[in-house]
């Protein structure tokens, strides 16, 4: 973290305001946004492999030359291990969809115009995308050929069908893959463009409203149909087979614009078995994450994942290639990958599967008498222990205590020692160490869950205090960069008082303003 915030004041010629830890989602990549004081953030990335690094740069770079919509890079450290990129906001398309999915996936007008806005943008991307771009930048295998087709082929094998126990001849399915893969590579006559090849609901962030795309960094050179099928068949979203029409018109209609020599009805037909192909791929992807790694969503996704490909076996697609048909249907037909029913019930609304295991009926919970007051205060406090712990004057209990002494503490050197943690030198010394960052990123994460949750509940107040052994340098820094980060997040009013320092400050709400709410955050 140290080497990212010296490379954000490297690029910005002052150290950050504030750093947010962001969520990470399926890869090994570390996000982390960086603010200024007046709000402008960037994003920070930390990867450990650095090839995938480059690709990602140079893949970024080529792409807002053309004129698309991927974040800019702003600046790269030395050894391609950490770099800047623009901002694109929080709200995946993903998470602008929820509501669709939690109503039992019916996506009305305004989730529609924006599936529609995302899949007008792929042929650009794909066919604009590929002009000049030298592929040999990308990780390999640079092209989607038999032997890439194959490697996703066995993914699936070795790490999901393996892992369900069902029994199979490997010389017989071997011999289906392979002509899966020989057809494969032959659709589109051979004709290949830019492959994003992670083209889904989650890779696309939505910026004023506008779809810009992220993680492409596994792209190569490939047919068109692969994206259409990764997009429109992604497990998760579930798209009606009505809407998934729709916006294969829309992606034709705008793709002819481009290639008026393109031959619609044939990539139909090509693209049912890139659908099979591409459900395979997700499978092999979950069993990974799933069942090896443990990651829930992935776990979550599977049985939706098993219902797309009973889907795309009902239209005969498999038919060509006999004995991967038969094991894929004995795969679909397991009873473990057998959706459960769905049924509403009365907690918010929301949609809820029935597992195995019998539910308790609690009954309809009791309403608090604080529910519904608002709006949140947050009152943020620095204290020292040897003075005690601040006094809760609400009522409350006290919300949160973070005790600091376990990071270094700047009040050991004499030149640090009339200063506080308002001051740039114990700043850059805290910053440099890199300790109170790490700290605070665990802090950042616990306070934005509650804060999020006090303001859907409609309660009044919440404290947040840091002590350390003086109340002069950690605390101070701690309790200023919470109220900042809280205020600058969710518009509401937070109340700063250095207990010690005899200091305090009031950030007003912006609710008034602007009809503030939490921020979306991915799902």
């Amino acid at each position: 973290m140290k080497e990212l915030s010296a490379l954000y004041k490297q690029w910005k010629g002052t150290a950050p305001y504030s750093i947010e830890e962001l969520p990470q989602a399926g890869s090994n990549r570390r996000y982390v946004r960086l603010s200024d004081e007046q709000g402008n953030s960037v994003i920070g990335v930390i990867g450990t492999s650095v090839k995938e690094n480059e690709c990602f740069i140079y893949l970024s770079n080529h792409f807002t030359r053309r004129g698309l919509p991927m974040p800019q890079i702003l600046a790269t450290s030395q050894d391609h291990t950490r770099y800047l990129q623009e901002d694109l906001g929080s709200t995946s398309l993903y998470a602008a969809l929820s509501d669709a999915r939690k109503n039992e996936y019916q996506y009305g007008a305004l989730e529609r115009d924006l599936l529609a806005k995302t899949i007008r943008l792929l042929p650009h991307i794909q066919v604009e995308g590929a002009i000049g771009l030298d592929y040999k930048r990308c990780i390999p295998p640079i092209k989607f050929d038999q032997q890439a087709a194959m490697f996703d082929l066995n993914y699936f094998k070795y790490s999901f069908l393996k892992t369900t126990d069902l029994p199979f001849d490997e010389i017989r399915l071997e011999k289906d893959m392979q002509q899966l893969a020989i057809d494969l590579t032959m659709c589109s006559k051979g004709r290949h463009f830019f492959l994003y090849r992670d083209f889904q609901a989650r890779n696309v962030m939505l910026k004023e409203g506008k779809p810009h795309f992220i993680d492409y960094q596994g792209g190569m050179e490939g047919p068109l149909q692969y994206d259409v099928a990764s997009f429109l068949w992604q497990a998760s979203a579930h798209y009606p087979q009505a809407l998934r029409d729709e916006l294969i018109d829309i992606y034709i209609e705008e793709l002819q614009s481009l290639l008026p020599d393109f031959k619609k009805e044939e990539f139909r037909k090509e693209l049912q078995l890139f659908v099979m192909f591409r459900m395979m791929q997700v499978l092999g992807a979950y069993g990974l994450r799933g069942y090896v790694e443990r990651k829930k969503y992935f776990l979550d996704s599977i049985p939706l994942a098993i219902q797309n490909m009973r889907e795309t076996l009902n239209s005969h697609v498999a038919n060509s290639y006999p004995y991967l048909n038969q094991i894929l249907q004995e795969l679909v037909s397991l009873p473990k990958f057998q959706l459960q029913p769905v049924e509403k019930n009365n907690i918010g609304g929301c949609h809820h599967e029935h597992s195995s295991t019998k539910q308790t009926d609690y009954g309809k919970a009791s309403i608090s008498k604080y529910d519904g007051r608002g709006p949140l205060v947050v009152r943020v406090f620095s204290f020292s222990y040897k003075k005690g712990i601040p006094e809760d004057t609400s009522g409350n209990g006290g919300g949160y205590v973070f005790d600091c002494r376990s990071t270094h503490n700047p009040g050991r050197y004499e030149q640090y020692k009339p200063l506080t943690g308002l001051d740039q030198p114990v700043i850059d010394f805290l910053e440099k160490d890199g300790e109170i960052l790490t700290f605070l990123s665990s802090v950042y994460k616990l306070a934005d869950a509650h804060v999020e949750r006090y303001m859907k509940r409609g309660f009044t107040d919440l404290m947040f205090s840091f002590g350390c052994t003086g109340g002069r340098h950690r605390s101070v820094y701690s309790a200023q960069h919470l109220a900042q980060h809280l205020h600058q997040k969710y518009g509401i009013e937070v109340r700063l008082c250095h207990r010690e320092q005899q200091i305090s400050t009031t950030f007003k709400s912006k609710q008034s303003e602007h009809s503030a709410s939490p921020k979306d955050v991915q799902d």
